[in-house]
């Protein structure tokens, strides 16, 4: 973690020495943590209204966060080094027991790999988010996350504190933040580091396209999001290399009949149709 300024040390010995000790660390700042206010992220997309953000973050190499946001939310992740790995979980968050189901992602729009116009989809025939915008190409549908026992086989470690700590155990510590557990979390997918099917069947892994891509998705219901920024598990380097990861978020407007990807396929037509009737149910 770094810090803006070395910290003015006080002793802590009475509550109101405690107390001038917390305060004096409160105008500190690190490299990785939620902009707040939203609108002061120093890394504002161009062409977003910084006043419109409701969600802005760097997520450190081998960190994790979380987030629930409303439907039509626009979710921006960024790689500006290329070393970025996000393996995302998406819940409807008014019912977690809905979440994403990757084969089902991959199945109703007859396309395995991950890009712009690609919906991400429940196991309930409804469209979580949509992919609106995609300048890497290099995502994974097929392996999810790292495991404690992987990290531990290749990296000697993969305590959630730890130097090499797996995806899964972050993922898990997100989900806790919003009660739920081990058992609920679905395969996840990853954004920014590529993975595909070589003829024979093998899984290759292809790495990222490079520093400064990004990838857009609207929410389609309203989400819960889980991400933990770490290494692809198919990463073939011997050392844990992943790099930071950047998020803004802000309000928009979820998919309609209006929009051409509305009714790209017989498919896609009814599950966005599944998914505005359960959110006119629900008022939304």
């Amino acid at each position: 973690m770094t810090l803006s300024a070395p910290r003015e040390q006080h002793t802590t010995n009475t509550v109101l020495n405690a107390r001038t000790d917390a305060r004096a660390q409160g105008g500190q700042r690190s490299e990785w943590m939620p902009y707040l206010p939203a609108a002061s992220s120093p890394f504002v997309p161009t062409d977003v209204d910084p006043t419109a953000l409701v969600w802005a973050e760097t997520v450190a190499p081998g960190g994790y966060t979380h987030k629930v946001l409303t439907r039509g939310s626009r979710i921006r992740f960024d790689d500006p080094t290329g070393d970025a790995c996000a393996h995302l979980v998406l819940y409807n968050a008014l019912e977690p027991t809905e979440r994403l189901n990757v084969a089902d992602t991959q199945k109703i729009p007859w396309q395995a790999y991950l890009g712009a116009g690609h919906p991400l989809l429940s196991g309930d025939g409804r469209v979580l988010a949509t992919v609106l915008a995609d300048t890497s190409g290099r995502h994974d549908a097929f392996c999810g996350t790292s495991t404690d026992a992987w990290n531990e086989q290749k990296y000697g470690d993969s305590r959630p504190e730890g130097p090499t700590p797996s995806g899964r155990g972050l993922l898990v510590k997100a989900a806790a933040k919003h009660g739920l557990g081990r058992r609920d979390l679905p395969p996840s997918i990853s954004l920014f580091q590529g993975v595909r099917v070589e003829t024979d069947g093998q899984l290759a892994w292809q790495g990222s396209f490079g520093a400064g891509t990004h990838v857009e998705l609207v929410a389609e219901l309203p989400l819960l999001v889980l991400v933990a920024n770490v290494a692809h598990p198919l990463d073939p380097r011997p050392d844990y290399q992943v790099g930071p990861l950047r998020v803004h978020a802000w309000r928009g407007a979820a998919t309609g009949p209006a929009d051409p990807r509305f009714a790209a396929t017989p498919e896609l037509e009814r599950a966005y149709l599944n998914t505005i009737d359960y959110a006119e149910a629900r008022g939304l």
